[in-house]
């Protein structure tokens, strides 16, 4: 049972839960736009009240490509939708922590002890070694 506990406390496993309940949730969002808004719009262009509707009959088949319609249309408004609130402003922020460069320490290693001193230190403050300053 430890182990188990150990698994989900996990932050990646923490992370994809949270990442799927939003997601679920921003779907939801996504179908009621494309259902009650762009549905609408869209099928002022067919002259029916939805997309849904649009069928076409071939030898006694029924080909219901109004849903499909629907369900790519939700699907590219998704996909859109986390690329640009999720994957743009999570790219600006890998660049930004990226090209952030460190800056120069002015400290460095003892050669005797591998304790920490100032680079123009002449002897080290810990093993009291004499030491070579280094270039600055």
């Amino acid at each position: 049972m430890k182990g188990f506990r150990d698994f989900l406390n996990q932050g990646n496993v923490v992370q994809l839960a949270v990442a799927f309940v939003i997601g679920g949730a921003f779907a939801t969002v996504v179908a009621a736009l494309v259902a009650d808004v762009v549905n609408p719009i869209i099928a002022i262009l067919f002259a029916k009240p939805n997309l849904d509707g649009l069928v076409l009959t071939v030898n006694g088949s029924i080909i219901k490509y109004g849903s499909f319609l629907t369900a790519v249309i939700a699907f590219l408004l998704i996909a859109a939708g986390v690329y640009f609130f999720f994957v743009v402003p999570y790219n600006r922020l890998q660049a930004r922590t990226r090209s952030a460069a460190p800056a120069e320490s002015n400290t460095r290693a003892c050669p005797e002890c591998l304790s920490i001193i100032p680079k123009a230190a002449h002897r080290c403050s810990f093993c009291t070694a004499a030491v070579e300053p280094a270039a600055a």
